[in-house]
């Protein structure tokens, strides 16, 4: 199954990449591959995590404090947002439909 970003989402990506490389050197490296590791487990179990909505959950990563709000859809899985849990966590919610 296809994984696909919106483009605010590949933006809140590396904006948390930015900010973490600029605390500390590697670190926006580190938050990037556990992204790429929460890619693969959301891919390989979609259904895994608790719903918000109809077709809409989270994964948390399991070192950031960030989840990946993403939509199961029939023919990809489509990745709205990647959210920082204690700033705004519900931001994102007007980019989906229930």
């Amino acid at each position: 199954m296809q994984i696909r970003l919106l483009e605010v989402a590949q933006q809140e990506l590396d904006e948390a990449v930015t900010y973490y490389n600029s605390e500390q050197a590697g670190l926006g490296a580190d938050f990037l591959i556990e992204f790429l590791n929460s890619l693969e487990r959301i891919k390989a179990y979609p259904q895994a995590w608790k719903p918000f909505t109809k077709n809409t959950r989270r994964s948390k990563l399991r070192r950031f404090p960030y989840g990946i709000v993403y939509q199961f859809l029939e023919t990809e899985i489509l990745i709205v947002a990647i959210s920082h849990l204690h700033r705004e966590p519900g931001h994102w919610k007007d980019r989906i439909t229930p």
